[in-house]
């Protein structure tokens, strides 16, 4: 499959999960796949990004080599919402290495405090703060606060999920 002729030719669910079921747990396919992400144009990062996160959630492993590069793209001032909606995705579902837990933790704080973020990259990094926070409690200190603070000027998914990320942090 040409990676980048697929994500062109459409951008649906259907599409996506075409794409997540040719790379499967193949390392060689889905190094293929991160490498048509970063490549661009920006029309095929931003297509490619939804299949990445989705072959991320079916295997959790195959990120890790591409981790820093991935990272490092998703914090780039040009890359489309849905690049960095898609990356914080993928991020939820991994356990982050200790190499990259400082990077991950600026990030997402980064995305998590810029009101100008969309309410899912927002949310997402929510979440990965919190995954964070379980290996590294002292971002519970800096977590809670921020997040009391934001949940009264939040949409409902935002307090839905600050809630729930509130509940598990405070036990």
């Amino acid at each position: 499959m040409n990676l980048k002729q697929a994500a062109l030719k459409e951008h649906s669910k259907s599409q996506c999960n075409k794409i997540v079921k040719y790379i499967g747990n193949d390392p060689k396919k889905f190094s293929e796949l991160v490498d048509v992400f970063l490549a661009g144009p920006y029309r095929v990062s931003q297509r490619i990004a939804w299949p990445l996160s989705c072959c991320i959630e079916e295997n959790t492993t195959l990120i890790h080599p591409h981790l820093t590069k991935v990272l490092k793209y998703a914090q780039r001032s040009d890359v489309h919402d849905s690049v960095k909606r898609n990356v914080v995705r993928l991020l939820q579902f991994i356990d982050i290495p200790k190499k990259h837990q400082g990077t991950v933790a600026d990030v997402c704080f980064k995305f998590f405090n810029n009101a100008k973020e969309s309410i899912a990259v927002r949310v997402f990094s929510m979440t990965v703060l919190a995954n964070l926070a379980k290996q590294i409690p002292e971002l519970k200190n800096e977590l809670i606060p921020i997040i009391e603070d934001q949940l009264p000027y939040g949409s409902a998914g935002f307090v839905s999920r600050g809630r729930k990320v509130l509940k598990d942090l405070k036990v």
